[in-house]
């Protein structure tokens, strides 16, 4: 198993870490080329407009789409902005992998970040989650799962193959959410 992390601008190294730290072997994605090889993809966390833009510069729009369409990834941030159908912002070009729609710093500005445990739901796991600028989800598609939620709202979620979330698991030791995705693919 491979997973791919894409590098082009936000906390891509984190995860690479992360990956790393469970031994799962990686690779940064900077081209569609880079694709080819990987099981699974990571939309990291950063700058939603910067990233956009970045995807379409760098033509990897259609390619993520296409990879998504077979195999799983997994948003976080504002990774999970862009998987969404729809947010609240006409400068992100959504790529529309779940069926959510999101507001851009929904739980708050830079200055409003905040570290919480949160319950996944169905298990007797607890995680750590840091949200920074962290999107908040406004509706779920009819088949999206929520796996955890803050304040009864979602910040976990699945649809199909692909998982997303409004937090950072990357900034944390916690090494949950990158497991639950990459033993989803090995299933």
């Amino acid at each position: 198993m491979k997973i791919g992390v894409l590098s082009i601008q936000g906390g891509f190294q984190k995860h690479l870490d992360i990956l790393k730290k469970i031994n799962i072997s990686s690779v940064k994605v900077i081209y569609k080329e880079q694709l080819r090889n990987c099981s699974g993809l990571i939309i990291p966390g950063g700058e939603s407009t910067t990233i956009s833009k970045l995807l379409v510069k760098y033509n990897l729009s259609e390619s993520i789409k296409e990879f998504a369409s077979e195999k799983p990834v997994l948003g976080t941030c504002a990774g999970l902005i862009l998987m969404s159908k729809n947010s609240n912002d006409k400068r992100v070009e959504n790529l529309n992998l779940i069926s959510i729609e999101v507001q851009r710093n929904g739980w708050g500005r830079q200055v409003e970040s905040f570290s919480q445990t949160l319950k996944i739901e169905n298990t007797e796991k607890n995680i750590e989650a840091v949200f920074i600028r962290a999107p908040k989800i406004l509706r779920l598609g009819e088949n999206v799962n929520v796996l955890a939620r803050f304040e009864n709202e979602p910040v976990f979620i699945k649809e199909g193959i692909h998982y997303a979330a409004c937090f950072h698991p990357e900034l944390t030791n916690d090494t949950t959410i990158h497991k639950i995705f990459t033993e989803s693919i090995a299933a």
